[in-house]
């Protein structure tokens, strides 16, 4: 990964904010929606990482551009997965955009994944990216010096690069993300769980999940058992 131990290694969240979830993923669907991104949020989901994904968390018939933006506002880490054609899309460059000021301005934590293109073609809009810049300019859009900023600011973020998700290692990558992001939330881990009780794990996963760990506020466990054996009678 691109400066694997200084991700891994960042410190713990510290923030007054209230999130609703705890990670938003940013990807070009035609892409990763299907492969690299699936497998991504089902590893996060079974950690118990509230994670928002527009075709699994988008409730029907709202407008997913406004939701959107609100999701991203409500999620403490941003994870943009810039792959080949991720800036031919300018709905994925405006959700950028947004994620960067919500980095400056609520303290979000932005993790970059270079799947399939070198971090310089997203920092420099070359190859791919320059191609879709030329398209870009050629429409005439008003937004071309907002998105390009983005793409400098987010590449020159400490993230992970295609040699470590290519030739197989995808399920290298993904683990390691998600034991980053698990770090940075302080999430309980199962890894002490006894491999003799068997389903205690996916138990204890589900009750994490439920707790919604690092959202802020109270909440009340009631817990019953049998008498004598620890339960509350």
């Amino acid at each position: 990964m691109a400066s694997l131990s200084s991700s891994s290694s960042l410190g713990p969240v510290f923030s007054s904010q209230l999130w609703k979830y705890h990670v938003f993923l940013s990807f070009r669907g035609e892409d990763t929606r299907k492969t690299f991104v699936d497998h991504l949020y089902t590893a996060l989901v079974q950690q118990g990482i509230f994670t928002y994904k527009d075709d699994e968390t988008l409730p029907q018939g709202e407008s997913i551009g406004p939701s959107l933006v609100t999701a991203i506002e409500e999620s403490q880490i941003a994870i943009i997965i810039f792959s080949k054609n991720y800036a031919d899309s300018s709905w994925c460059l405006d959700e950028l955009v947004h994620i960067m000021k919500c980095k400056d301005t609520r303290d979000q934590i932005v993790m970059p994944i270079f799947y399939d293109v070198d971090p310089s073609e997203v920092r420099k809009q070359k190859g791919k990216y320059g191609e879709a810049f030329a398209k870009h300019e050629l429409e005439k859009n008003t937004k071309v010096e907002s998105w390009r900023k983005a793409l400098v600011d987010a590449s020159n973020l400490s993230g992970w690069e295609p040699k470590h998700i290519a030739n197989g290692h995808e399920s290298k990558c993904i683990e390691t993300v998600v034991y980053t992001i698990s770090h940075r939330l302080r999430l309980i881990s199962t890894s002490s769980v006894d491999d003799n009780l068997v389903g205690v794990e996916a138990r204890m996963q589900d009750l994490i999940s439920k707790l919604q760990i690092g959202f802020g506020g109270k909440r009340m466990i009631g817990i019953w058992g049998v008498g004598g054996g620890g339960g509350i009678e």
